[in-house]
């Protein structure tokens, strides 16, 4: 109602000067200082309808939440999973700069100490508005450590940024989990222990499977499996729910589908590009260091905003 009430002013404020813009019996001094602020005030009219549209977009209650941030090597074998590595890490250092709190959920290592697979809770204001748009394909072209001759190899990487539920959010029952426990495995180290401290849970009416592995305490991992299983199933109905609402997004700047191809991370070219919305880095060690992680973010929710408008004007 502020916003109304100052636009409307600002419109009484446009039509009063146009009157002395165009009344002849003014002197010309006085014309030309009402054509200045006239064109100062139209200035600050669209700022206040943009603003006045932006307030009254439908909010998105999950933006606010902490997130679970999972990593997965795909396609390029021990290559990939030393870039999910680098990925993870990348994120961990963008959540540190942001001042929010980075916990790793479980790590399963490759032979060459790479992450086949990663996960982690990202924990502060805003993290999952932050980096819902980070979920997909994250294609590497680099010379591989392993690779003799110096030729460059296509890997991914696929990412997925889920907002955390509580038990209030998804209520879980007890006739619909299969638990296992089993001995952890992995590539070696103080993953490996000889005990049933692994905890596979799956939701038997939606399929869904997660695997838990990274402490030494069955009820811990078991805690940790229970939080992303509820994260994933909010997820799930989150997109059923929003499936319309979502539409223009889906077609403007991706689902958020990890099997969408999203950035590309260049090395020998030294340079990140964001395929969604055209942009393209040029230091990419400033990228993988978390540092400028925002100029594609801010892009993306920009991008978001805009198509909101677009559609709620029509």
């Amino acid at each position: 109602m502020e916003l109304i009430k100052e636009l409307r002013s600002k419109q009484e404020e446009i039509e009063g000067l146009k009157s002395l813009v165009t009344n002849a019996c003014e002197e010309k001094d006085m014309r030309e200082m009402a054509a200045e602020e006239l064109l100062e005030a139209v200035e600050v009219e669209k700022q206040l309808q943009h603003g006045l549209f932006r307030s009254l977009l439908p909010k998105d209650e999950a933006d606010e939440r902490d997130c679970i941030l999972e990593v997965r090597a795909g396609t390029g074998g021990e290559e990939a999973s030393l870039f999910a590595m680098d990925v993870f890490r990348m994120y961990e250092k963008y959540a540190h700069k942001n001042g929010w709190k980075f916990d790793v959920i479980d790590i399963m290592e490759s032979a060459v100490k790479g992450y086949k697979e990663a996960s982690g809770t990202i924990s502060g204001p805003g993290a999952f508005g932050k980096l819902k748009f980070e979920s997909g394909i994250h294609r590497v072209q680099r010379v591989p450590v392993t690779e003799k001759s110096g030729r460059v190899h296509t890997s991914a990487v696929s990412v997925a940024v889920l907002p955390q539920a509580d038990e209030v959010d998804v209520q879980l029952r007890n006739e619909d989990l299969r638990i296992d426990t089993y001995r952890s495995g992995g590539a070696g180290g103080q993953s490996v222990n000889t005990t049933d401290s692994a905890v596979r849970i799956t939701h038997i009416p939606t399929g869904t499977v997660v695997a838990i592995q990274d402490e030494r305490s069955q009820h811990m991992n078991k805690a940790k499996a229970l939080k992303v299983l509820r994260a994933r199933l909010y997820e799930i109905e989150r997109q059923r729910l929003h499936m319309d609402r979502s539409k223009l997004r889906s077609e403007q700047i991706g689902s958020g589908d990890r099997s969408e191809r999203i950035r590309t991370y260049n090395f020998p070219q030294g340079r990140v590009t964001d395929h969604r919305v055209g942009i393209t880095h040029h230091s990419i060690t400033d990228v993988m260091e978390g540092e400028n992680l925002d100029v594609f973010i801010d892009a993306l929710l920009l991008q978001e905003e805009m198509d909101a408008i677009a559609s709620f004007a029509a």
